[in-house]
C-alpha cells in the first residue's frame, strides 16, 4: 500500500494551492467503486463490456475498501471523506460475489452502500437484496441491458426496469443512473424518461451520475431548458472536468441539487482532459497506462507537458472551483455540495454517516 500512489511535488503544489483551503473539512464521495481483483475471473470482461469504455481498467486492476481510504489519505491530506460504494461492473456469475463484498466492507466501515442491479432480478428479489445485505439502493450499468438491445439504442429502462424503480420509489431509497445513448445528456429520450422518472417516482431518490455524461459542451443541447422544471432529481459531477457544464447546472438547479462524487478509482489517473470535435481525449503521461494508440479517448504527452500532469481527481475539483466562483457560491453553498446534500440523501434513505463526520 505504500505505493498505491506517488504523490509528487507538482500534485502537492497544485493541491496546496488551488484546493486544500477551498474544500470544505468533511466530504462525501458519493460515487466511488469498491472491489476486488480475486472476484472476477482473469481474462474474463464484465458483462456487456463491448457497450462501454474501457481506459478505466488502465488505472486500476481493483480497488478494495483499504485502497480507497489511503487514496483519500494521500491525495486529500486533512480532509475527512465518508464514500458512497458499490461495486464494479460485473462479470457474468459473480454478480452475487461483488455485491456481497461491498456490504461486508460497509458493514465493518460504517460506510453507506448500494447493491449492483441486474435488471432481470423481479421486484421481491430486488427488495430482498437491498435489505438483506444492508444498502441504501441500488446502481446499475447500460451493460447489463438485454444484449439483443443494439449498445446505441438502450434506454435507461432496460436496465433500471420499471417494476424495480416502482421498488426503490416505494422504500425511498437512493438510485445514482449512468444515463446511456450517445448524445448523452442532450439525448432527447433520455430526457424525456427522467422527466418521466420524476414525476411517476416521486420518492425515488434520483442520483444523475456525471452531469448525465456531459463531459464536453455539445453534450448540453438544451438538457438545462428541459430539466429547469424539475425540482427532485440530483446531479453528481464525478469524473467529468467540465466548468462550463457545472456552471450551466449550478444556475439550472442551484447548489441544493448538486454532489460531490470522484469515480474512484479512477481518478487516481495522471492527466487533463480537453475537448476535440465534441469528444473528451484525456492525456496522459506518455507509457504510464499502456499502449493507448487505438484509444479515441486518449493521447499521450511526454516532456515538460507531461510532467505537469496531475491527477484527475484535482483536475476536476479545480474545474468545479472555477464554476463556482462564477456563480458565486459561498462557504455554505461549498458545504452542502460536499456534504449536507449528500447526507441529507443517505439519511433520507434510512443510513447514516455519523461515524465519519
Amino acid at each position: 500500500m505504500p505505493n498505491l500512489i506517488e504523490i509528487k511535488d507538482v500534485d502537492r503544489r497544485f493541491y496546496e494551492s488551488r484546493l486544500r483551503d477551498w474544500l470544505p473539512e468533511k466530504l462525501i464521495d458519493i460515487h466511488t467503486h469498491v472491489w476486488r481483483d480475486g472476484d472476477y475471473l482473469p481474462g474474463t470482461p464484465p458483462r456487456g463490456q463491448e457497450r462501454a469504455v474501457t481506459w478505466p481498467s488502465r488505472v486500476a486492476k481493483d480497488n478494495p475498501i483499504e485502497d480507497l481510504q489511503e487514496t483519500y489519505r494521500l491525495m486529500l491530506p486533512g480532509k475527512r471523506v465518508t464514500p458512497l460504494i458499490f461495486p464494479m461492473i460485473p462479470q457474468a456469475g459473480n454478480l452475487e460475489r461483488v455485491n456481497g463484498y461491498v456490504a461486508e466492507c460497509s458493514r465493518r466501515c460504517g460506510v453507506p452502500a448500494l447493491i449492483f442491479s441486474d435488471p432481470a432480478w423481479s421486484a421481491a428479489q430486488l427488495e430482498e437484496s437491498i435489505r438483506a445485505g444492508g444498502f441504501l439502493g441500488a446502481k446499475s450499468y447500460l451493460t447489463l441491458a438485454p444484449a439483443y438491445i443494439p449498445a446505441r439504442e438502450i434506454r435507461i429502462f432496460d436496465f433500471f426496469p420499471r417494476h424495480h424503480l416502482k421498488v426503490l420509489d416505494r422504500r425511498g431509497w437512493i438510485v445514482i443512473l449512468h444515463i446511456p445513448r450517445d448524445g448523452r445528456l442532450r439525448d432527447p429520450l433520455n430526457l424525456a424518461q427522467l422527466l418521466e422518472i420524476e414525476r411517476d417516482y416521486p420518492n425515488l431518490r434520483l442520483i444523475i451520475a456525471h452531469v448525465g455524461r456531459a463531459y464536453c459542451n455539445e453534450d448540453v443541447g438544451n438538457a438545462f431548458e428541459v430539466l429547469a422544471g424539475t425540482s427532485r432529481m440530483v446531479f453528481d459531477f464525478s469524473a467529468n472536468t467540465n466548468d462550463f457544464v457545472f456552471e450551466r447546472l449550478l444556475g439550472c438547479v442551484g447548489p441544493k441539487r448538486v454532489l460531490f462524487g470522484t469515480d474512484m478509482p479512477i481518478l487516481r489517473m495522471r492527466m487533463r482532459r480537453i475537448c476535440e470535435a465534441g469528444r473528451y481525449v484525456n492525456i496522459v503521461p506518455k507509457g504510464l497506462y499502456g499502449d493507448v494508440s487505438d484509444d479515441k479517448n486518449m493521447a499521450e504527452a511526454e516532456g515538460e507537458e507531461a510532467e505537469a500532469l496531475s491527477f484527475f481527481l484535482y483536475e476536476e475539483l479545480n474545474a468545479f472551483r472555477r464554476a463556482a466562483d462564477r456563480a458565486g457560491l459561498s462557504r455554505a453553498d461549498l458545504e452542502d455540495v460536499f456534504f449536507n446534500n449528500a447526507r441529507q440523501l443517505v439519511i433520507g434513505a434510512g443510513g447514516s454517516v455519523d461515524s465519519h463526520e
